[in-house]
């Protein structure tokens, strides 16, 4: 055991001053003792409690506050950093049955936490209006990685197939930039309480010095993203709602909206046209239940040859659909296109594509009115006639055949034939072809007529 490494808000806050003008992507889970989410029952140890940590694993495990406990099974390897105030003291067994009593709470397994899962990371602002590509929400490698030093941690590194680059490394108060500096503090006691796997960590050490953007680099790890993305949904994606859905690069699945594909030159600002898309577009009412992702991303050779641009990369703008109306995405990707035809130099743009996904699976709103619609007259033209041959069979509807020599004469529908106007005469021939009609008024019987 031993006393809490660093003062952790002034340090945190001297890190993040620092690294301002850099995009880098802060680690979320923990290993801490009074994190509920670490432990069986989804709750830390009532008074009393029985406390059981997996013996073959290896953990730091900082303890926040006072805590008595029945029994404790400790791992094989491990520590507890404790903070100021905090310990363990005996106490008898708890009988609160609300407490699971004779139920050991058990400390989950810390090795779960992996550094390719999306949900491990934030970034350092949540901006209202913008995501992240699934393979963007993981360490790029132009990015500041920053464990935060007033809390546990352990991260699997990976299965090792490619190593994992960064531009540097926060964690317990220091800051690595070297290989050969990180590597052996990944070796050290401390690093292998806090880092496991056969992945490695190393060093990119020059920022994204280019103003239009940098490609995040994760392509080759993307499959490692996406398989501890989709882990809790059995390895799948979600059935997307819409027809022909889209997949960005850099997402697992697929997802309904619209993608821009811009063809950029040196002028082009890609935090400037972050902000012009937020506060001129995604700000206006249509289209507050939009977000947009924009990230410079490897072109594909097809898209090369039918623009003729010698560029390897385009600007990505994803807009997704998150509310229920639909139509929003493809009426703004109209609207980008007509801001870059009328100032696409000054924002170094030099052309635009979109690609737009399909109607809701199911049907829309206007695809319920027509169904409805149709539906309606297919139950009229059905009811009606099978209406008329049940008052016929119950005598309150009869037909008549017209005298063959007669003149052919149709019924007003709703004042009968004496309502109806003179009928011009009509010749032999046409008595003749016509000699065979029948003629229903549905609303009164011949009586009435």
């Amino acid at each position: 055991m031993g006393a809490l490494a660093a003062p952790g808000g002034l340090l945190l806050c001297l890190q993040l001053c620092e690294l301002t003008r850099a995009g880098y992507k802060i680690w979320v889970p923990d290993t801490d003792f009074d994190t509920a989410d670490n432990w069986s029952q989804n709750r830390t140890p009532c008074a009393g409690a029985a406390v059981e940590f997996p013996a073959d694993k290896m953990a730091s495990v900082l303890v926040r506050a006072a805590h008595s406990v029945s029994d404790m099974l400790l791992p094989l390897d491990g520590e507890f950093v404790l903070a100021a105030g905090a310990g363990f003291s005996a106490a008898g067994a708890s009988s609160d049955s609300a407490c699971g009593a004779g139920a050991a709470a058990l400390f989950l397994d810390p090795d779960r936490f992996s550094w390719h899962d999306p949900r491990s990371w934030r970034p350092r602002d949540l901006t209202h209006g913008l995501f992240s590509v699934d393979a963007e929400r993981v360490p790029c490698h132009h990015d500041d990685v920053v464990f935060p030093p007033d809390g546990s941690f352990r991260v699997d590194l990976g299965p090792g197939a490619r190593a994992l680059r960064v531009r540097s490394v926060w964690a317990l108060g220091q800051k690595f930039t070297r290989d050969g500096d990180l590597a052996a503090f990944l070796t050290s006691r401390a690093g292998r309480l806090r880092f496991h796997g056969p992945g490695a960590l190393s060093m990119e050490p020059e920022a994204c010095a280019d103003r239009s953007g940098c490609v995040c680099g994760n392509a080759e790890v993307q499959p490692w993203i996406c398989r501890a993305l989709l882990q809790p949904l059995g390895g799948h994606c979600p059935p997307a709602t819409c027809h022909d859905a889209l997949r960005p690069e850099g997402q697992c699945c697929d997802l309904c909206g619209a993608i821009v594909s811009l063809t950029h030159g040196p002028a082009f600002d890609l935090e400037r046209y972050r902000a012009r898309l937020l506060q001129d577009f995604l700000a206006l009412p249509q289209y507050r239940e939009l977000q947009a992702a924009v990230s410079k991303v490897p072109r594909p050779p097809q898209s090369r040859e039918a623009t003729g641009a010698g560029t390897d990369t385009e600007i990505q703008v994803v807009l997704m659909e998150t509310g229920p109306r639909t139509g929003g995405a493809g009426q703004l990707a109209k609207a980008l296109l007509a801001d870059i035809a009328e100032h696409g130099e000054a924002l170094g743009v030099s052309a635009a594509t979109v690609r737009e996904s399909g109607a809701p699976v199911g049907g829309g709103p206007a695809a319920w009115l027509v169904g409805g619609i149709t539906a309606a007259l297919f139950l009229l033209l059905l009811v009606l006639p099978a209406g008329a041959l049940l008052l016929h069979l119950t005598g309150r509807l009869r037909w008549r055949r017209r005298d063959a020599a007669g003149p052919v004469s149709f019924p007003n529908p709703v004042f009968g034939a004496a309502g109806s106007e003179k009928q011009p005469p009509v010749s032999q021939a046409d008595a003749r072809s016509t000699s065979q009609s029948y003629f229903v008024n549905p609303l009164f019987s011949e009586s009435e007529a």
